[in-house]
């Protein structure tokens, strides 16, 4: 958790240098290397001592979906979602950290991972279960701080807010 401590805004990283990104259709997210895309961007919310949400740029959250991502493919589906108050813990992601980068973990023990391949998998992103050392490794994302939480600093009997911008 620490690795998300102040952050505001973040971008998430594959071990394949793509970015986890919100498509325009407000549903479907996805990888790409272009991370300078707003929609690349990611809204960090703790909701607890160990999960965090994380809002799109269109406002929606990260959900591991039960819905199978395509026939033939082991995963689930990963989509943006409104919050709603009936939604289970979907939306909520555990991050567990392996040195400099993190592992998200759903409240169900599924993990985020990107997807690469041929096409119709190419830059998918789904949610499962990793039983194998190599599996383990693909589900590692980097996390780039866009933004971070304002930081207060005492200076005597004043406190002063500072605000860190693009670390």
């Amino acid at each position: 958790m620490e690795l998300f401590e102040q952050a505001k805004k973040i971008r998430l990283r594959s071990i394949k240098d793509k970015y986890l990104v919100a498509e325009k259709d407000e549903e479907s997210v996805s990888q790409d290397r272009d991370g300078s895309t707003e929609n690349a961007e990611w809204e960090v919310y703790p909701t607890g001592e160990k999960f965090l949400r994380f809002k799109s740029y269109y406002g929606k959250y990260l959900m591991a979906s039960n819905s199978m991502l395509l026939e033939g493919v082991k995963g689930k589906k990963v989509m943006q979602t409104e919050l709603k108050p009936d939604i289970d813990g979907s939306v909520e992601w555990e991050p567990l950290r392996d040195g400099f980068q993190v592992r998200l973990k759903t409240v169900t023990g599924s993990f985020l991972r990107p997807i690469g391949g041929v096409p119709p998998w190419r830059n998918s992103v789904t949610h499962d279960i990793c039983n194998r050392q190599k599996t383990k490794e693909k589900v590692l994302w980097n996390v780039e701080i866009v933004e971070t939480l304002p930081s207060y600093q005492n200076n005597g009997s004043e406190k002063k807010l500072y605000c860190k911008l693009n670390i």
